[in-house]
């Protein structure tokens, strides 16, 4: 379980890495053969990422609800920068349709999650 939790937090924490280089913070100039390789170490450590939360296995209620938490917190926090995101962009003229899509599919999974899981106990 704990080898699980490192192993899950280091993933997390080089993904988060990986999509910060994508905003280019030091603004060196990225040839495209950099970008490629970026782009894929973002598939593969997303893939990884997704692989360890879908295979996440719970051994009693408490271990279930930490998870169920988590899962609250990173949607509300997700949902939060989305809107803000949202708002701010409207008020430039400049609404980025990739915001309003991901907020979109965000609560319609939750929907689709609920109703499956509601269905399945």
């Amino acid at each position: 379980m704990k080898i699980n939790f490192l192993h899950e937090i280091s993933i997390s924490l080089a993904l988060i890495i990986l999509l910060v280089l994508f905003l280019n913070p030091f603004n060196f100039w990225m040839p495209s053969v950099l970008l490629v390789m970026m782009v894929l170490a973002l598939i593969v450590g997303f893939s990884i990422f997704a692989i360890f939360i879908w295979k996440e296995n719970t051994h009693d209620e408490r271990e279930d609800f930490h998870k169920v938490i988590a899962a609250r917190i990173s949607f509300l926090a997700g949902a939060t920068v989305l809107v803000v995101g949202i708002i701010a962009q409207t008020f430039a003229h400049k609404l980025d349709f990739y915001l309003v899509l991901t907020l979109s599919v965000m609560v319609l999974a939750k929907i689709v999650g609920l109703i499956y899981s509601r269905m399945r106990h």
